[in-house]
């Protein structure tokens, strides 16, 4: 038996988004830059994604750009702000816990002469928007939050930080990174004052390697690749037509029957937080009901390293992730679960579970049974050594 509950670090693509991508790969393989009937038909494709993406965002289809996934989407969206509109200010705006896409870009721009300020969450991972009132200055020019953090699914408040972004200045940009939020939420940014969103196609069972980046057409921003000019020269390089027609593909099946499937992983995660909670000695971290994410559970198990629980799932399996998979090989604390205020005992024994459309709750009643096992015996193993 194979359960994967590491979907948080990837998806499985849909049949329908593997089997379009193939099409194009071998028989519709022209470059969209090309002026013949390939190049044209490449070029359809294209346009049959922004639509997609424009009708689901309710957006102009200008106002979406292609990358090559969330991490290139986050650094375009900040780098590209802060240097277009940097006469205005050098102040940046972010939160501890975003993913290392966001936190090492403004360190790196720290490091270019922009002062950062690094708001602080809750125990259960949130941001209070007073703090955020009071972070922001005359010198702001860019707000960066999250949508769904990662590690322990802790949702912000993204309306109404836009809505304060905007009441106490407009022309501040608020950039919102909706890689694990994307695909479980409907989100619209001109409603919730979003002027820059970023999402990748590999989170929501489309292909590795593609995403794209919501840029509000009043947004003044400037590349950071460079060469054929293509995407209006903001986004240099070859179209990668068959993952971007695969990503679209993607969401036009995610968001077909949205409210059934998030009803139904709401119910998998209470499921499994009820059950795991009968272990001794295990903390689930963050919000554990409707106020987080559907799909991601992170349980801390005192007494046993994740590493150790992690492998030991694995010969069950069970594959899932000692924490975000972005990060996973670096041995440094995780800055989620620092800044959540997480003991230090429990900081090396957090593992991550997280859910898709493919997880059945007859998986989760396995994992569970698995747990029950495994757990005791690792522990009384770790006191021996």
């Amino acid at each position: 038996m194979e359960i994967y509950l590491d979907n948080s670090a990837t998806t499985r693509c849909f049949d329908e988004v593997a089997a379009l991508m193939t099409k194009i790969m071998c028989e519709d393989y022209g470059n969209p830059s090309s002026m013949h009937r390939k190049g044209v038909q490449a070029e359809g494709y294209l346009r049959y994604a922004k639509e997609v993406i424009a009708k689901n965002l309710k957006v102009n289809e200008k106002e979406i750009f292609f990358t090559s996934g969330g991490t290139e989407s986050d650094n375009l969206a900040i780098r590209g702000c802060a240097y277009a509109n940097c006469r205005g200010g050098r102040h940046l705006i972010t939160t501890q816990i975003e993913h290392p896409a966001v936190l090492q870009t403004m360190r790196n721009l720290e490091e270019e002469g922009f002062r950062v300020t690094y708001l602080p969450v809750d125990e259960k991972g949130c941001i209070r928007l007073e703090d955020l009132q009071r972070a922001i200055t005359g010198e702001t020019i860019l707000v960066s939050i999250m949508h769904t953090n990662n590690e322990i699914g802790s949702l912000q408040p993204i309306a109404e930080a836009g809505a304060l972004i905007k009441k106490m200045n407009p022309r501040i940009l608020f950039h919102v990174d909706a890689v694990q939020g994307y695909g479980k939420f409907k989100i619209y940014p001109k409603r919730m004052n979003i002027d820059l969103l970023s999402v990748s196609g590999h989170k929501i069972h489309g292909p590795k390697g593609v995403g794209f980046l919501y840029i509000n057409d009043k947004v003044k921003i400037k590349p950071i690749l460079f060469g054929g000019g293509q995407q209006g020269g903001l986004r240099s390089g070859t179209d990668n037509v068959p993952g971007i027609a695969g990503m679209a593909k993607a969401i036009e099946l995610v968001y077909a029957g949205l409210d059934d499937e998030v009803e139904r992983l709401y119910q998998i995660k209470e499921a499994f937080v009820n059950g795991v909670r009968k272990i001794e000695g295990v903390t689930v971290n963050g919000h554990c009901d409707r106020n987080g994410a559907p799909h991601i559970v992170s349980v801390s198990v005192e007494g046993v390293r994740s590493e150790v629980l992690l492998h030991a799932l694995e010969d069950k399996g069970i594959y899932v992730s000692a924490g975000s998979a972005c990060s996973a090989h670096k041995p440094q604390p995780s800055a989620t679960l620092q800044a959540i205020g997480l003991g230090k005992e429990l900081l090396g024994s957090t593992i991550r579970f997280s859910f898709s459309m493919f997880t059945t709750m007859e998986e989760v009643d396995y994992t569970l049974k698995v747990m029950y096992d495994i757990i005791p015996m690792l522990r009384k193993y770790t006191r021996k050594k």
